[in-house]
């Protein structure tokens, strides 16, 4: 007898094939299910953003107060003669000695700092990379002084202020520079942004030769908000930039409280910052030379503004 007519596209199944069921859907079901994530965990969710904004601000902070490592046998021994506040001298075991190195132990032990021999590869690890030639200097964090402070003590003192205020300046040798600068010629402080600038590093603490542990240095979270706070309080702005209406040779006004305000060599002072200067002062060169380094503009300011007020107080 013929078999009946079958079609290719269906499997026929044996009722002795696999028993019915849900194919464990059903169970599955009842299982119980993992806990919700937070909703900071949840990468879609806003309480994730706020998360990590929280953990980028306590990294900042956490980098804030970590200690600064000088490296380079000259540098080293540089910040030690220059009585840079530090901690520890590091020298990675195996370094080859030479005067510097003798040099730089020599005098943190005349210092009472303790002198540390630690395994090459951690020294590579504090430093990032292996340039180190073998030892670091580590420096105590900076303490910064508060600009309201600084004005209310020359106040006090019954002092003319002279201060120094900079702008986009984020080289650390500039900034060593203009403190020491300013000590140098009677200035009462400098004053650095809170962000997007040079911070009183080892290489500026190195390139201020020890002023910077005598001079105050002040963070201002809003620079132009502290230049009108130094304006409210009597003192004449001037901002260092080519083209302005007075020049050095013109202007008599250093006997009166000052801020001098100085930005980069590229920059210039900012938009805002410039608009709230009460009088923008060029340096006279040479016509072929374009621009001043700023540590140096500030520096030839303050030498004509300490003469000024040396010829007033000599007239007195």
């Amino acid at each position: 007898m013929a078999k009946p007519y079958q079609r290719p596209d269906v499997i026929k199944t044996s009722k002795k094939g696999a028993a019915k069921g849900s194919g464990g859907q059903r169970r599955r079901g009842l299982e119980g299910k993992k806990a919700t994530p937070k909703a900071e965990d949840r990468v879609y969710h806003s309480a994730h953003k706020k998360k990590l904004e929280r953990q980028r601000r306590d990294s900042g902070r956490h980098e804030k107060d970590k200690a600064d490592l000088v490296v380079g046998r000259n540098p080293v021994v540089e910040c030690l003669h220059a009585k840079v506040p530090a901690e520890a001298l590091y020298v990675a075991q195996g370094t080859a000695h030479d005067d510097r190195l003798s040099e730089a132990v020599a005098l943190a032990n005349a210092k009472g700092l303790p002198v540390q021999e630690i395994p090459r590869r951690d020294l590579d690890n504090m430093t990032g990379n292996g340039m180190h030639q073998g030892i670091g200097l580590k420096i105590q964090p900076y303490k910064y002084a508060d600009v309201f402070d600084l004005m209310a003590g020359v106040r006090d003192r019954a002092q003319t202020g002279m201060f120094v205020v900079l702008d986009n300046i984020t080289d650390p040798r500039n900034l060593g520079a203009v403190i020491r600068s300013t000590a140098a010629f009677g200035g009462h402080g400098v004053i650095i942004p809170e962000r997007r600038s040079a911070q009183v590093t080892g290489v500026a603490w190195r390139t201020s030769a020890g002023t910077a542990a005598r001079l105050p240095v002040a963070k201002a979270v809003n620079i132009t908000r502290t230049i009108k706070e130094f304006k409210d309080n009597g003192y004449m702005v001037v901002g260092l930039d080519a083209g302005g209406e007075h020049t050095l040779d013109t202007f008599e006004g250093a006997t009166d409280p000052v801020v001098i305000v100085v930005g980069s060599e590229g920059k210039g002072i900012s938009r805002l910052v410039r608009e709230n200067c009460d009088v923008i002062m060029s340096i006279p060169t040479e016509g072929w030379v374009e621009s001043l380094n700023a540590s140096v503009a500030a520096g030839v300011v303050l030498s004509e503004f300490a003469r000024q007020r040396r010829v007033a107080a000599l007239k007195d």
